[in-house]
């Protein structure tokens, strides 16, 4: 039977309770390892280089297959969970990033490392677009940034405790590395934590199964009301709508416009991104750095990750999102710029931190803000095209850095470029990225044009 009121309305009101923290504990787990999988092959690349004897072209290869793999499982699973639902496609990729991370470790030569690579990327990308796509789907709009930053607050830790592993495992032996990625593989734990999960009762309504989703929501209510007591009326604002769109959809007269937006966010988000994470430790290496100091240096930049995300947790949904997005894009721009620039011990490690630190502040900005600007039925598919083309154009990133090093042997070139892409991104959000802060996810999908008010 039909509820009186939508999903969304219900959801909307609900005050943050035990089955919002379960949520978050559970992505959070899933992040934890996803985004220290993610980080991996960064880590990893200069004992593989040492160990098979592969030039740097070769990293980038691998790191492109790894990225082909990221933009394929994020368009493709991104699609499928707009039509099967958000926990069996969270379930699926988690275990796909797992079993194949454990894969990586078992690679004897390049061929088969950038198989296991390309598939591991593939159910990293894909679990990040459902989670994100879940978080902006269960809790209410005034709290949904500020989880999604304690979400990556938490999940981001799995960065420098990669970081540590490896630093502890890859100096160990000459196959070192492999354990790595074994420890990567422990993800698997959350599909089996996720199963007690609930189905997004937006996406449900959205399918037309009022019954599943009149259901799912009561039970939430249940746990909330036993939890926090009498619950409020909820106010309708925008009546629920059964439709089942899809890609074409997002370059549509009402959503094409953000589409290209998100596009452009995610491509240079991206190239900046990776173009400082993947490739600092190798470059450490190719410019005299030992191995040893590379990975050390590594670590305690990577510690900036957990602040950074804590950064976005307190002032997400303080200040509109789109204004967040922008000003940390310069943040990172000028504090990579610097670290580029200069062969400081103490600098580097300074201005490695911060950059690190504002990352991880931008990313659960941008995590929470994609899939705030489409409709239910298609939210996934879009948080899924255009972070999966981000993905797709850093394989670039792969020809690109190599090439601006090999220009002149000197490393600052590459931070020039990357501080370029940040700049860029930020002019772009300041100039048409729209407006999200506090409003419903039907309302900010009902609103017309990208260009805010």
């Amino acid at each position: 039977m039909r509820s009186k009121y939508s999903a969304g309305a219900r959801l909307e009101r609900l005050p943050i309770a035990g089955f919002h923290r379960y949520v978050v504990w559970i992505l959070a787990f899933a992040f934890f390892f996803e985004l220290g999988d993610l980080n991996t092959l960064g880590y990893t690349a200069p004992a593989v280089e040492k160990a098979w004897h592969l030039k740097l072209t070769d990293i980038g290869n691998l790191t492109s297959w790894s990225f082909a793999g990221m933009f394929l499982g994020a368009t493709l699973v991104g699609y499928i969970s707009d039509l099967i639902g958000r926990k069996k496609s969270l379930i699926t990729t988690v275990l796909i990033y797992s079993v194949f991370s454990l894969l990586n470790a078992f690679a004897m030569n390049l061929a088969e490392f950038s198989i296991t690579r390309f598939l591991t990327g593939f159910g990293l990308s894909a679990m990040t677009v459902v989670g994100i796509t879940y978080i902006s789907e269960v809790f209410p709009a005034k709290k949904r940034g500020t989880y999604q930053g304690l979400i990556m607050t938490v999940g981001l830790a799995g960065i420098p405790i990669t970081s540590f592993v490896s630093r502890l495992l890859i100096p160990v032996a000459t196959w070192g590395w492999r354990l790595v990625f074994v420890w990567g593989a422990l993800g698997f734990i959350c599909a089996l934590l996720a199963i007690r999960m609930k189905e997004s009762p937006r996406w449900l309504e959205n399918r037309g199964r009022f019954d599943d989703a009149n259901r799912v929501t009561d039970e939430i209510e249940a746990i909330v009301s036993k939890e926090k007591g009498t619950l409020s009326e909820p106010v309708e604002e925008v009546k629920a709508v059964v439709a089942k769109k899809g890609w074409g959809e997002l370059f549509s007269k009402r959503y094409g416009g953000r589409t290209v937006v998100l596009l452009l966010l995610w491509i240079l988000q991206t190239l900046g991104f990776y173009g400082f994470v993947s490739w600092v430790p190798t470059l450490l290496v190719a410019h005299g750095f030992s191995l040893v100091h590379s990975l050390t240096w590594s670590f305690v930049m990577s510690i900036g990750a957990v602040p950074g995300a804590f950064i976005a947790y307190l002032f997400s949904d303080k200040i509109d999102r789109k204004w967040l997005v922008a000003i940390f894009a310069i943040l990172i721009a000028g504090c990579g710029l610097i670290y580029g620039l200069t062969f400081n011990t103490a600098m580097i490690m300074v201005f490695g931190f911060l950059v690190n630190m504002f990352i991880q502040t931008f990313a659960p900005l941008l995590y929470a803000y994609t899939p705030e600007l489409y409709p239910t039925e298609v939210r996934n598919s879009g948080s899924g095209l255009t972070y999966g083309a981000g993905r797709l154009f850093n394989i670039a990133n792969g020809f690109i850095v190599p090439a601006i090093y090999g220009a002149a042997h000197h490393y600052s070139n590459v931070f020039i470029y990357i501080a370029a892409c940040w700049l860029l991104l930020s002019v772009i959000t300041f100039a048409f990225g729209p407006r999200t802060k506090g409003r419903a996810l039907e309302i900010v999908s009902a609103s017309e044009g990208t260009v805010s008010a």
